[in-house]
């Protein structure tokens, strides 16, 4: 089976402009005075930041070595440094392909890159075997003790990072790396280390697996039990209010100072704006062609939904625009009988009326208010191989199967693939609950407080302008502020995070802190 649709091309070339030099011959530069870097009240001898991905300078779909040495609390320590600022040590990879081995086994693939092979540049794996050994665990201290893949509930966790646990998925293999026992917690191994300030910014995992399944795990509101929690569920929000509220416990009970961010919106990230609804085009000579055919067989199951009285279920392409691709929706009444019944009526084979029912009974066409998941863009228009299993145990023969089995035009895109409008709001409702709970927690103990959620809302509208003219913008592989993950920012976006703390450090503790050129950090890594 052909595919209809090619990858979206994007662009990794970042532009920078050059400053005029607006100094003259016959006038002296004129010196500005020293800025005074100081901390205020804060104490910067000992810092310590923890988190998840975002706080271990994840991008591209990997952790690798630039790419911590890119990480926003990585950025502070040096500009902490300037106001009497001790040494920053991370759990550095060994390599900067990113992927890691346990007891020499690939469990997880190398960072991203932009391959242009094709043609047209397409996010790649990086070639090679990463050489990180999760089993080769690394000695001292480090004050980076952000961990990939953590969430709140994680910090507190016994054996989190316990190497004898992460084939079962126990334990994660990052923390494995430099857990300072198989029973120790990220929390305890941050606070052994006694930290004069530190930073925290975690809550994000404990919704964001929800919306980049495509809405397929649970909602856990009323389950307190977080170890019966899926890799996909949306944690209960006293789960993290328990979890934060232990963790500003432990970490300001030596009277250290620290700074806690809130959790941007996880539907506006590139993983979730980047695939159109509506990306077949009656151009592409794999699709176009077939749409008068597509047309005349939906044309029955179209009157059984208008029978029905759910016409908006209809499933129409246009041969002069773009259309929508078909997708199950589960919060939809499911039809199935329903429609088996009336196709039969009709004068279909019961069989066939059957298979109808089953495939399309909670399906539509996608609209511009559903979310198509970035990694969607690779089964569109692709023959769902289990779906050709399925109608063929059922009876359909292969080629009719072939037909009905093509990932959104015959066959409902699954859950996996769309997030729908009511799947946004379980996860908008969840964010928005985590951060009253940050900001109060953040009162209360009396530390600085970053609004990541309003500062990503305003990017997303306006972008970030840049002192050369340049904007930062939250556009995949061409706005600079997102890496080809499309959930992680890019170096120059982690800058302007970074900037977004010392801000928020200055204002609560009286600190001086210079911010860090975003210029400075490339918006793309391209090889």
């Amino acid at each position: 089976m052909k595919k209809f649709l090619a990858l979206l091309p994007v662009l990794g070339l970042i532009f920078i402009a050059c400053e005029d030099d607006d100094s003259s011959a016959d006038m002296t530069p004129v010196e500005p005075d020293p800025i005074v870097v100081t901390s205020g009240s804060a104490d910067f001898t000992n810092y310590v930041a923890l988190g998840n991905s975002l706080t271990a300078g994840f991008s591209d779909g990997a952790l690798f070595i630039a790419g911590q040495e890119a990480s926003y609390p990585n950025m502070l320590a040096g500009q902490f440094a300037l106001a009497g600022g001790g040494a920053f040590n991370q759990p550095l990879m060994a390599d900067n392909l990113g992927g890691l081995t346990l007891d020499g086994d690939p469990i997880s693939g190398n960072r991203l890159i932009l391959s242009f092979a094709s043609g047209s540049p397409t996010p790649v794996a990086v070639d090679g075997q990463g050489s990180t050994e999760v089993s080769s665990g690394l000695s001292g201290n480090f004050n980076n003790m952000g961990v990939p893949g953590a969430t709140s509930f994680h910090l507190l966790a016994p054996g989190y990072g316990n190497v004898a646990g992460v084939a079962a998925g126990l334990a994660n293999p990052y923390f494995a790396r430099f857990a300072s026992g198989s029973n120790a917690t990220i929390l305890g191994d941050a606070a052994a280390q006694a930290p004069t300030f530190f930073s925290l910014w975690i809550g994000n995992n404990d919704v964001l697996g929800y919306v980049t399944s495509g809405g397929s795990g649970v909602d856990q509101a009323g389950n307190l039990d977080p170890s019966t929690y899926g890799g996909s569920d949306i944690s209960d929000v006293n789960v993290v209010a328990g979890s934060i509220d232990a963790v500003l416990q432990t970490m300001t009970a030596n009277g250290a100072g620290g700074v806690i961010a809130n959790i941007p919106s996880v539907t506006d990230i590139p993983f979730l704006t980047t695939v159109p609804f509506a990306p077949l085009s009656p151009a592409n000579p794999n699709f176009g062609p077939q749409i008068p055919v597509l047309n005349a067989q939906f044309a029955g199951l179209n009157q059984a939904f208008a029978f029905l009285g759910v016409p908006e279920r209809s499933i129409t392409f246009s041969d002069s625009a773009a259309s929508a691709v078909v997708v199950k929706d589960e919060s939809l009444p499911d039809l199935s009988a329903q429609l088996t019944q009336v196709l039969a009526g009709g004068g279909l084979d019961v069989g066939t009326a059957t298979v109808l029912g089953l495939v399309y009974g909670q399906a539509r066409q996608a609209t511009a208010e559903d979310l198509l998941v970035l990694t969607s863009q690779t089964v569109i228009a692709t023959l769902n191989e289990e779906a050709f299993a399925f109608l063929q145990d059922l009876g359909v023969d292969p080629a009719t199967a072939g037909q009905l089995a093509v990932n959104g035009i015959t066959w409902p895109l699954e859950d996996q693939w769309v997030l729908t409008p009511d799947e946004q709001a379980t996860a908008s409702a969840a964010v928005t609950a985590y951060n009253q709970v940050i900001e109060g927690l953040a009162t209360s103990y009396d530390i600085a407080f970053v609004d990541a959620n309003t500062f990503f809302v305003n990017f997303g509208v306006s972008g970030f302008p840049l002192v050369d003219g340049s904007t930062v913008t939250g556009d995949f592989g061409t706005g600079g502020g997102f890496s080809l993950d499309g959930v992680h920012p890019s170096p120059r976006g982690y800058a302007i995070i970074a900037n977004l703390f010392a801000e928020a450090i200055n204002e609560r503790y009286g600190a001086t802190l210079p911010g860090v050129n975003p210029l400075d950090f490339t918006g793309l890594y391209i090889n």
